[in-house]
C-alpha cells in the first residue's frame, strides 16, 4: 500500500505527518513509527504525526517518537499541523484537547492549562513539585510540570555549561518519573526572555521542543522569574509563551513545510 505523508519542522524538531482523517491506513505499531523515524534507512524525523477521525473534536492528533513509544503531546507538531490544517480547530490529543490557530508562517496553540500536583506528573511519591528536593550533577531543585506532557525544569546560570547529553537519559529514566521525563535547562535572560535547552523524553536532545518551552516559561512566571509573555530562545529559534493568570497556556511560532512524498508500508511495517 502506497502512503502519502508530509515532511514538516517547527524550529528544526522535525516530524513525518500522515493524515488518516478519510482514508483507511494500517494499523501504526512502534515498530513501523521507529523504522519511518530512522534517519538512514527511513524518512527520518524526531517524531511521527498522525492525524485520525475524533468523536468529539475536530481531528485527533497521535505523535510517536523517533524510538517509537507513543506520547501525549507536541507543541511543534500542533503548530505544523494547524499550518496544514489550514483553518482554527480543536483537537484531541493524549494530553487533552488544544485549539490551534494557523498564521502566515506558523500558529498559535492554546494549550490548555499546566499541572503541577505530583500525581499528575507523575511521580513515585509525594513531593512539592514548585522546589523539588532532588539533584543530579549541578542540576538541583526543579519545577515538575505536566503540560499535556511531563516535564522537569531546571534553571542555570549557563545552560551551555550543563552537559544535557550525560544528564538527560539518566534523568528521563529516573525511577522518580515512572512514565519518564521530559528535562529542561533554562537561563533567564531577562523578564521577558529565556533561553533553553531540552532533552526529549524518547528523542534526545532536540533543536526545538514546544512543551518543553511551555513548561519552562509556566516555570519561570510560577517562581517569579519572568513576566507571564516570555521569548524562549532554543538552538532552532525563538517561541513566545503567554500565561495570564487563571488562563491557559498559549504558545505562537513558526512551522515549515519542506516536503512531500509516498512511501510503501510493507517496507517499513
Amino acid at each position: 500500500m502506497r502512503i502519502d505523508f508530509v515532511k514538516m519542522h517547527g524550529l528544526g524538531n522535525d516530524f513525518i505527518v500522515l493524515d488518516a482523517r478519510g482514508i483507511d491506513l494500517p494499523t501504526m505499531t512502534a515498530n513501523a513509527a521507529r523504522a519511518l523515524a530512522d534517519r538512514r534507512e527511513g524518512i527520518g524525523c524526531d517524531q511521527l504525526v498522525l492525524l485520525e477521525p475524533s468523536e468529539r473534536e475536530a481531528f485527533r492528533m497521535r505523535i510517536f517518537n523517533s524510538d517509537g513509544s507513543e506520547v501525549e503531546a507536541c507543541g511543534n507538531a500542533a503548530r505544523a499541523v494547524a499550518m496544514l490544517h489550514g483553518e482554527p480547530a480543536r483537537i484531541e490529543t493524549g494530553g487533552g484537547t488544544i485549539m490551534l490557530e494557523p498564521s502566515i508562517g506558523g500558529a498559535s496553540v492554546d494549550m490548555g492549562s499546566p499541572r503541577f500536583e505530583w500525581e499528575a506528573i507523575p511521580l513515585d511519591y509525594a513531593m512539592d513539585t514548585a522546589a523539588m528536593p532532588v539533584s543530579w550533577g549541578p542540576l538541583e531543585n526543579p519545577v515538575a510540570v505536566n503540560v499535556g506532557n511531563p516535564h522537569v525544569v531546571f534553571f542555570n546560570a549557563d545552560t551551555g555549561a550543563v552537559d544535557l547529553a550525560d544528564l538527560g537519559p539518566e534523568i528521563e529514566n529516573d525511577p522518580l518519573f515512572p512514565q519518564g521525563i521530559n528535562v529542561n535547562v533554562a537561563s533567564v535572560i531577562g523578564t521577558d526572555h529565556l533561553r533553553l535547552n531540552v532533552w526529549e523524553r524518547g528523542a534526545g536532545l532536540t533543536r526545538a521542543c514546544g512543551t518543553g518551552a511551555c513548561a519552562t516559561a509556566v516555570a519561570a512566571i510560577q517562581r517569579g522569574l519572568t513576566g507571564r509573555r516570555v521569548t524562549v530562545t532554543l538552538p532552532g529559534g525563538d517561541l513566545v509563551i503567554e500565561w495570564p493568570e487563571g488562563g491557559t497556556i498559549k504558545m505562537t511560532g513558526p512551522a515549515t513545510e519542506a516536503y512531500r512524498g509516498t512511501f510503501e508500508w510493507d517496507d517499513f511495517a
